[in-house]
């Protein structure tokens, strides 16, 4: 019998948290280990910025500016690459909000569903959820703090809660055609 795949994971990473705040990075990996991320550049009115995220997640806004996508493509690229799938998160409240923000500066709707990551457990394996990241991050070595590692974490402690094996595949990259 073949076992049950594992969950599609996202992660954002955002200009802060609260009113106004907005997305700067998606990360996302698919069942089968293969990755995705892009970095988002700030619409003119994305004005919201805290200096305390920023020193988490280590982007700065002119970074963003160079070398981030605009919010169509980045958009485009999710539909592409998740068309169709239950996309799981471990924070539904902030990813939700963040990830509609891009949609909507896009002008498009996503053609995936998002679900928290804890749906997938039972009570529980869900108390058990900041010990299984914790022996992911492990398993996974030192990573830099970056949206698709997020969600690689992620999908590694919830296949260790599901007694899943994970996949950990060196370099598995989704494209990254321009056409996304």
């Amino acid at each position: 019998m073949t076992p049950p795949p594992l969950p599609c994971v996202i992660d954002v990473e955002a200009s802060g948290f609260g009113r106004g705040s907005y997305p700067i990075e998606v990360g996302v990996v698919l069942e089968d280990g293969q990755a995705w991320c892009s970095l988002v550049r700030p619409a003119p009115d994305w004005t919201h910025w805290d200096e305390q995220a920023e020193r988490l997640h280590g982007l700065s806004r002119p970074l963003l500016s160079r070398h981030g996508r605009p919010a169509r493509e980045v958009a485009l690229a999710l539909n592409h690459h998740l068309r169709g799938r239950a996309v799981h998160t471990d924070a539904w409240a902030h990813d939700y909000p963040w990830l509609a923000r891009l949609f909507d500066e896009a002008g498009l709707l996503p053609a995936f569903r998002l679900h928290h990551l804890h749906a997938l457990f039972t009570p529980e394996q869900a108390a058990g959820w900041d010990d299984a990241v914790a022996q992911a991050r492990v398993a996974l070595g030192p990573m830099r703090h970056r949206a698709s590692n997020d969600a690689r974490v992620l999908q590694h402690a919830a296949a260790l809660l599901l007694g899943l094996t994970p996949v950990v595949p060196r370099g598995a990259a989704l494209s990254r055609r321009r056409d996304d």
